[in-house]
């Protein structure tokens, strides 16, 4: 015979010493929990605040033994170093990073133009060979740079692309618009079609429903997707030091690891030159932040 809610024996009352001892426990386990993700944080941030602080110390404090992580006297000469010359004017490093700003940011927006509608025709239509064409597209990142830089420098020589900055946008592109249609892909995928379906119904055409609904409920996936392109666009070394040879063309990377060699090394430069190196990125991210978390989530929960 089933029992009801009200004849159900209800359950006896817990002492109170179990209750203490039970708080005891969930308070232990979290300070256990807070302790071991300090300790993460700090050795995770440990080599970020190194460098930050050798970016502004003394030349004398840096190379000081033992090593000074406070007292030291903070100064902003090495920044300056990174955008002006030592003979007045711009300096390689300023150059260098206008050009990670061009390259990077424009192979970023030429693969976000052409990975979102290719994303949508897959997710939207059936095509022949589907699965096939994604696998290739795919196929087309397996292999890291370093294998493939010797044939693309060839094919760069015979088309005039060697030293150029449109040489290092095509490239970035093309590697990034497989990634851009693989996750927009998944994307568009997460709105439902019938958004589309309704609008057509009223008039618009497949192209005018996508622009009007669908696009604007992508925005978190688009900035999703467009801060891992710019990431990879913006810290790429292999295509940028065999492409390039020239000051006036190389970018950030390169630039800065050649500041370290030689019988000295200033290591108040080099950090200077990283620490302003990630801000764009940083900077961008932050901007995005909202539509980033958003778009990062997007499909955690099925419907």
């Amino acid at each position: 015979m089933a029992i009801s809610v009200d004849e159900a024996v209800p359950a006896p009352p817990v002492p109170d010493d179990a209750r203490r001892a039970r708080r005891r426990g969930g308070t232990g386990r979290a300070v256990v929990e807070v302790a071991l993700l300090t300790v993460v944080a700090v050795a995770m941030l440990f080599p970020v605040l190194w460098m930050l602080e050798t970016s502004i110390k003394e030349g004398q404090d840096i190379y000081a033994v033992p090593a000074k992580l406070f007292g030291f006297d903070v100064t902003l000469d090495h920044y300056k170093d990174v955008f002006v010359a030592p003979g007045g004017g711009r300096s390689d490093l300023s150059v260098a990073l206008l050009n990670s700003v061009v390259v990077a940011g424009s192979s970023t927006v030429l693969a976000t133009l052409l990975g979102v509608p290719a994303g949508w025709a897959y997710s939207r239509f059936t095509l022949k060979g589907e699965k096939d064409q994604l696998f290739f597209i795919l196929s087309t990142r397996f292999m890291p740079p370093v294998v493939v830089v010797i044939p693309i420098f060839l094919m760069y020589r015979s088309l005039g692309l060697i030293d150029t900055q449109l040489g290092l946008i095509l490239i970035y592109t093309a590697f990034n618009v497989p990634f851009t249609i693989w996750m927009m892909k998944g994307f568009v995928d997460e709105v439902p079609s019938e958004y589309e379906d309704a609008a057509m119904l009223d008039g618009y055409t497949r192209l005018q429903a996508f622009w009007r609904f669908t696009l604007p409920l992508l925005v978190p996936g688009i900035a999703a997707t467009a801060v891992f392109a710019l990431i990879f666009s913006w810290n790429e070394f292999v295509y940028a030091i065999f492409l390039t040879s020239s000051q006036e063309v190389r970018t950030a990377p390169p630039a800065i690891a050649g500041l370290i060699g030689g019988s000295t090394v200033d290591w108040g430069l080099v950090a200077a030159s990283a620490v302003v190196f990630a801000l764009p990125v940083l900077v961008f991210a932050y901007m995005v932040r909202k539509h980033l978390v958003a778009g990062v989530t997007l499909g955690a929960v099925r419907r």
